[in-house]
């Protein structure tokens, strides 16, 4: 399965299909209303023939007054309608935005660990949070309001045929040789607008790992680097920024040249007309004012081009997201866990995390129901990745792994994962409060059962002396406690959500020799009747284990009880030793 993103590329059609045509109710409303907001704007073009040729001559005031009554109804008709439109269509964007945001958070969330071992984390929330921005153009006013300036352009088109023929035929040329160009070039900006989200998830996957390791940051002086890196992804996304800009300022500008030459041109054929008099300086002025009806969407487009231009960039970025395989949707997942009993074998498993490079090799062993199996080794020898199998984090590139005699590749993970627990090294814990953090492995636990993962953990032990108690805001990742505090609220997570499969990695690894004595009684409780992977470099934690897997270089040297392993006097007796100090 690939953990990087296909390259891939929206078309008209399938945004039609996927974006517009399910909203098409708001959106023909939008569409209603930009019409009578634009049929309203084609009035006051009018005025100045009306009053010119008819009403100054006429010396009646009274139709003086109807026509500024017309006029100032129709202002009032199209700003009403203009603020329907903002309601009903803008409103809908922001929450197809709302709805695709959740839809593409929800999608990451089931894709596979490999997939985020690849993947900066700010990355990744800048697609969900960014790509997805510029869509609203594709539902919100700027499809609206591209689609009622090309129907009024129509209108006014019409009218101003009506008025002079000839000079209306020349004013187009300019026009439409503009629309051809602004097609083309737009064509070109779009991948600008796909390197710009590329650009903008790497500057903000980088500042939210510097943020996020401030400490790290600070304690080794590295402010500087941190600055000069940052400035280095600014600078490109400003470079990128403003290639689109440039782009679409000739594309603006363009407009504004070919307007005003047609317009120049029009000025002086209409005032050659005027002088033979085939043509009212009312009909001049008004004519000009509906060529400005006519141009002002076609200078519109330069903007409502880029951003429609940067709703297909993005979306782009953001199906290819979408198109991506989630963890567990493979087709031949069909068998789904009922009860678990919890029996696991691994049987001759290889893995590696890149083609062609296994980190562990030929991995066998039984881990029956109930029993407590211990991974010991150097660091980077493979234990974490046979617990990550284990937990079905990853899947065999060889062998097979089974539970309850069941292929585990073949599983249903849901029937699988709702009987996991797991602490891991990094402690990782939610911002918000204790309270928050334990529960969040069973939200529905009763306080009956919280507190008796919290006296299992000793976690009152330390939050006895808060004013807030369980209540305490930690902070970010846990920031205001210490290794052991952290830990321990993650031993009481686990132990609350009760699972049947259970994985430990260095779970006590932070603890002092009280908190580690307290630790130990408690997780005699949580092992019962569980299978259990512990990984730990302090070999003391684990001399009560069912079985012992010594693993170096990614294969089992050594396996078998504490005891029977000391007797050997192979690796696992040095390790002890040394750490021993005996």
């Amino acid at each position: 399965m690939s953990t990087t993103p296909t390259p891939h590329k929206t078309t008209v059609a399938q945004a039609v299909r996927e974006i517009v045509r399910p909203r098409w109710k708001q959106i023909a409303g939008g569409i209603a209303l930009i019409l009578i907001s634009r049929a309203a704007g084609l009035v006051a073009p009018a005025a100045p023939q009306y009053i010119l040729d008819k009403v100054l001559p006429s010396g009646d005031t009274g139709l003086i007054w109807q026509a500024v009554s017309v006029i100032g109804l129709a202002l009032i008709v199209q700003a009403v309608s203009s603020f329907f439109l903002v309601k009903l269509v803008g409103v809908e964007a922001q929450k197809m935005i709302a709805e695709l945001r959740s839809k593409v958070q929800q999608h990451i969330l089931r894709l596979p660990i490999r997939f985020f071992d690849s993947q900066k984390t700010g990355n990744l929330v800048s697609r969900i949070m960014t790509d997805v921005e510029g869509i609203r153009n594709l539902v919100g006013t700027g499809l609206v309001q591209l689609f009622g300036g090309v129907l009024t352009s129509i209108g006014a088109l019409v009218i101003m045929l009506s008025y002079n023929v000839p000079l209306t035929l020349a004013l187009l040329v300019p026009l439409i040789l503009f629309a051809f160009l602004a097609v083309k070039a737009f064509a070109r900006i779009r991948p600008i607008f796909r390197e710009r989200g590329k650009i903008q998830a790497e500057v903000t996957g980088r500042l939210t790992e510097s943020l996020g390791g401030i400490r790290v940051v600070k304690g080794f002086h590295a402010e500087t680097v941190e600055t000069r890196v940052f400035e280095e992804g600014a600078m490109a996304l400003f470079r990128n920024v403003a290639s689109s800009m440039t782009a679409t300022a000739l594309v603006t500008s363009g407009a504004t040249l070919m307007i005003g030459l047609s317009t120049l041109g029009a000025v002086g054929y209409a005032a050659i007309m005027i002088m033979e008099g085939t043509m009212t300086p009312g009909q001049l002025t008004s004519m000009l004012l509906y060529l400005g009806v006519l141009v002002f969407p076609i200078v519109q487009m330069g903007n409502i081009g880029s951003q429609i231009t940067e709703a297909f960039a993005g979306l782009d970025r953001t199906q290819e997201l979408l198109a991506m395989t989630r963890e567990g949707e493979e087709t031949d997942r069909t068998h789904l866990l009922k009860d678990l009993v919890g029996d696991i074998r691994f049987a001759d498993v290889a893995f590696g995390y890149e083609k062609g490079k296994e980190v562990i090799h030929g991995v066998s062993f039984d881990a029956p129901a109930g029993s407590v199996t211990a991974l010991v080794g150097s660091s980077g020898s493979g234990k974490t990745t046979i617990a990550g199998l284990a937990a079905s984090f990853l899947k065999p590139d060889k062998g097979s792994i089974s539970v309850d005699g069941v292929e585990l590749s073949t599983v249903q993970l849901d029937s699988y994962r709702q009987h996991l627990g797991v602490v891991l090294q990094d402690d990782f814990l939610f911002e918000g409060t204790i309270r928050d953090n334990i529960l969040f492995s069973r939200p529905d636990a009763t306080e009956e059962q919280l507190q008796q993962a919290i006296d299992a953990a000793y976690v009152s032990e330390f939050t006895d002396r808060f004013d807030e108690g369980l209540q305490t805001l930690i902070g970010e990742r846990g920031v205001k406690l210490s290794g052991g505090q952290r830990q321990r609220i993650a031993i009481a997570r686990a132990i609350l959500a009760d699972p049947k499969v259970l994985i430990l990695d260095e779970a006590t690894s932070n603890l002092d020799a009280e908190s580690e004595a307290y630790i130990q009684q408690s997780l005699e409780k949580l092992l019962a009747g569980r299978t259990t992977f512990v990984i730990a470099h302090r070999l003391s934690t684990i001399r009560r284990a069912d079985q012992i897997l010594v693993v170096e270089d990614g294969v089992i040297v050594e396996r078998g009880t504490h005891d029977d392993l000391i007797l050997k006097d192979g690796r696992y007796s040095s390790l002890y030793k040394t750490q021993s100090r005996i």
